[in-house]
């Protein structure tokens, strides 16, 4: 095998627009390529400097909007982000002290589960 890393994960959201802005708006993301054909848009972010990039799909057949849990982000300053996301008015838990490290989670505007880990 000759994996090197995981390329793309889609997201699926009921409104691209209002998913746009949490992700590159909230979270930081940047937007690599947000086109439409015909009906059909493609809307790719990433965090600045990363390989894999999320898909906000409108359409993913037999993935409901707020399906996905457990995406998990890692940030350098999990604290400072908490802060940052609160402000912004997102509602974050924690972060929380686990034995595997320390956590916080939330949830974008569908309900997909997102947890937030220090390095």
């Amino acid at each position: 095998m000759n994996i090197t890393h995981v390329r793309l994960l889609t997201v699926p959201v009921s409104d691209q627009d209002a998913a746009k802005e949490f992700y590159a708006g909230k979270l930081g993301f940047e937007v690599v390529m947000d086109r439409s054909t015909g009906p059909v848009r493609w809307l790719q972010l990433a965090p600045k400097g990363a390989e894999t990039n999320v898909v906000l799909a409108d359409h993913v057949p037999g993935a409901a909007p707020g399906s996905v849990h457990g995406l998990m982000l890692e940030t350098s300053d999990l604290d400072a982000d908490c802060e940052h996301l609160r402000g912004a008015g997102v509602e974050v838990e924690g972060p929380h002290d686990l034995p595997w490290g320390r956590q916080a989670t939330l949830t974008d505007p569908d309900g997909n589960g997102i947890v937030l880990a220090a390095r």
